[in-house]
């Protein structure tokens, strides 16, 4: 079983019993779920780098990507350094990850925070609201084209962006309806979990003109965030690049003014 299948396995059985003890009832009276959203889309859109840092303790390849800066610290200087947006694992299990993470720095974040957790029902939508996130992300690859509309057409009734995940030109075919803000290409293999940038270019053409896009996974140059620019990417999604360092805060500076530096 890959490893994507066993996390999606383990959400939905953990949906089931925290549906159970918190309904969505209470998810709807918190006092986050009734804010106004930050537009992600319109933040990448307006960036010069059009860079959303991520957040990220440890994942399923890295055990301890770090566990030394917190994530106040983090979140700050990411916004001082020009993030277009903030990307928040909330998933526990293999990310230590937990939705506290984004109530924690709501109110001092002023760039939208992107949700990034494996969202298989409609009650992790309503629950995205609830604890203060402009976004969330769909995976494709684990989303029938119908779950994808149900999810999606929730999230923007509730005020909420969408960013769908693909890893193929096959999944571009799941895109239904008008409620997907950005298309993120993940250069991420789901199978062997190598990373080959050459999946963004290849599917660049391939994403409808009207969608925001942006590039995951594997961005550690200056050199590919312009090339893939040059192709016409409006954002890319950095994650363990900046928290795998001593100062993610530090890294994500020098890199995001270098780019804006050579653009």
């Amino acid at each position: 079983m890959r490893i994507l299948d066993k996390i999606v396995e383990n959400k939905r059985t953990e949906i089931i019993k925290l549906s159970s003890e918190i309904p969505t009832s209470l998810l709807e009276n918190k006092s986050l779920f009734s804010k106004e959203s930050i537009s992600l889309k319109d933040s990448i859109l307006k960036s010069h780098s059009g860079i959303i840092c991520e957040f990220k303790r440890r994942s399923p390849s890295n055990n301890n990507i770090n566990y030394k800066s917190t994530i106040t610290e983090v979140v700050k200087g990411y916004q001082e350094a020009g993030a277009a947006g903030l990307s928040i694992l909330t998933n526990k299990i293999y990310f230590d990850g937990d939705i506290n993470d984004i109530i924690d720095i709501r109110n001092i974040s002023n760039i939208p925070i992107l949700r990034k957790e494996f969202i298989v029902s409609e009650y992790q939508v309503i629950e995205s609201k609830s604890i203060g996130a402009d976004a969330i992300l769909l995976i494709a690859s684990i989303l029938s084209k119908e779950e994808i509309l149900k999810y999606s057409s929730l999230a923007k009734s509730l005020g909420l962006e969408v960013l769908l995940e693909v890893h193929s030109a096959d999944e571009l075919n799941k895109i239904s309806g008008n409620n997907i803000d950005v298309i993120g290409v993940n250069n991420r293999n789901l199978d062997t979990l190598e990373i080959d940038i050459n999946n963004s270019i290849k599917l660049y053409d391939k994403i409808p003109k009207e969608f925001v896009k942006i590039s995951e996974s594997g961005i550690s140059k200056v050199e590919s965030i312009l090339e893939l620019k040059e192709i016409g990417f409006d954002g890319f999604l950095i994650g363990e690049n900046f928290m795998k360092t001593n100062n993610p805060m530090e890294s994500a500076y020098d890199f995001i003014k270098k780019v804006e530096d050579e653009i």
